[in-house]
């Protein structure tokens, strides 16, 4: 169980149940530009992470639905 300080109390495997969580949803138009900002920063510190964000990136890019300043 982790803790959003938006949407409260969430299931998500392998993080602690008072663990503070942040979530970036596809629909916020600002959220792939963050991510790719994330990437930059974890590209800096030279973590093997920077693959799966280009996922990720994509994943976001490719989401057809609608996208909306966040709320």
């Amino acid at each position: 169980m982790a803790v959003s300080g938006k949407y409260g109390k969430i299931q998500i495997p392998k993080i602690g149940e008072d663990e503070p969580i942040f979530i970036l949803r596809a629909q916020d138009s600002l959220a792939q530009g963050m991510v790719e900002i994330y990437k930059v920063l974890v590209n800096s510190h030279r973590c093997s992470l920077a693959d799966g964000l280009d996922r990720e990136i994509e994943r976001f890019r490719s989401w057809r639905g609608q996208k909306k300043m966040p709320d």
